[in-house]
């Protein structure tokens, strides 16, 4: 498939404002009231990807994804919508985030999305606030991940 680089229907992204004073800064990586009416986080997790490590493409059927990167480190973020019917079936949204430009991003299901550290040293971080538990309540469900191994197959790739 060629991809149109484009607005996907569904994906919000909002730019992060640290304020800083002489103890540090302070950086809200999501409100509940900024979020789309109905979408209630109910986890959170932090990650970290070495300098050139990257979080394959991948797509969750249920799950919509709040990612946050504030830094420390850059990332090239990618996300492909490949959705029958919809208005932005086609489009791949490509950017960057992270200490430079601090942003969380809203990834609503059935979107195929991955990031890459994109530092040259610094170990980069990543938070989630998703809308479903991981394998669910008592982690008893399968993981709700489609992983895209071949994902060069269908133009997707980060490299």
């Amino acid at each position: 498939m060629e991809w149109i680089k484009d607005a996907i229907n569904g994906v919000i992204i909002k730019k992060l404002t640290r304020h800083v004073d002489d103890r540090g800064f302070f950086m809200e990586t999501f409100r509940l009231d900024e979020l789309a009416e109905g979408l209630n986080p109910v986890m959170s997790y932090i990650a970290y990807l070495e300098p050139g490590a990257m979080r394959t493409p991948h797509e969750h059927e249920e799950k919509t994804d709040v990612l946050a990167f504030p830094g420390p480190g850059n990332f090239l973020i990618r996300i492909w919508d490949q959705r029958k019917g919809s208005s932005t079936l086609g489009h791949l949204m490509e950017f960057y985030a992270g200490q430079d430009s601090p942003m969380s991003i809203v990834i609503p299901p059935g979107l195929i999305h991955g990031y890459k550290n994109v530092s040259r040293l610094e170990r980069g971080m990543i938070m989630n606030f998703p809308d479903r538990l991981y394998k669910g309540w008592g982690k008893k469900n399968e993981v709700d991940e489609i992983q895209y191994e071949g994902a060069e197959e269908l133009g997707c790739t980060m490299d």
